[in-house]
């Protein structure tokens, strides 16, 4: 029997747009055969959770062309350790978002994706792009992961459409089923010094 594929989806969400696009990515990672999904919101989400797990889907919504500050937070406090420790290197990584702004020239999401597709990046993680043939992508794509235009060009709310949802739901499964394909194989290469113990124990704040 193969092994499973662990995906953890993180995100939090304000109004509930962002929460709808996380469910619809974390049903598109549960069609892919033999994988078990985990949906958390980012303030709760534990840095075992993001250590064990083969595939995390990170999602936000848009604040001033940036992500949410408990994304963020997330980030600093667990991303970037696990970052020190090596624990993220050859895990597969994909962002989504949702924000509205004023006008039609995005509000910022690519800033705000690529912010954070920069720290996975950084943590030596595996990122899935969102093409554009994913179906949903010529609403919700904005080829670095799914994202929910969720007001109109006046700052009118409009909520998240099936479309949207679609989009997202793909964006999910594409994660998923490159995370099936690449478990178990140790395909980074490895050999740079790895930070002292005490290093890290000053980096954790610890005594």
């Amino acid at each position: 029997m193969d092994a499973m594929t662990s995906v953890l989806v993180v995100y939090t969400s304000t109004l509930g747009n962002t929460q709808k696009m996380a469910e619809a990515v974390a049903d598109g990672a549960r069609s892919v055969e033999a994988t078990t999904v985990t949906l958390c919101e980012a303030t709760e989400a534990t840095r075992e959770e993001v250590r064990v797990c083969d595939a995390l889907l990170l999602g936000t919504p848009l604040r001033h062309r940036s992500a949410d500050a408990r994304v963020k937070q997330f980030i600093e406090n667990t991303i970037e350790v696990l970052w020190l420790t090596d624990d993220l290197v050859g895990k597969v990584g994909g962002v989504f978002s949702v924000g509205g702004g004023y006008g039609n020239a995005g509000a910022g999401v690519e800033i705000a994706q690529l912010g954070l597709l920069a720290a996975m990046a950084g943590a030596g993680m595996i990122l899935v792009p969102l093409p554009k043939t994913t179906p949903g992508s010529g609403v919700a794509g904005s080829h670095w992961g799914a994202h929910g235009r969720s007001g109109g060009p006046n700052m009118e709310p409009l909520g998240i459409t099936d479309e949207m949802l679609q989009c997202a739901y793909h964006h999910g499964a594409n994660v998923a089923r490159v995370a099936a394909a690449l478990q178990g194989k140790n395909l980074m290469a490895r050999g740079n010094q790895a930070p002292s113990q005490e290093l890290i124990a000053l980096f954790l704040g610890s005594p």
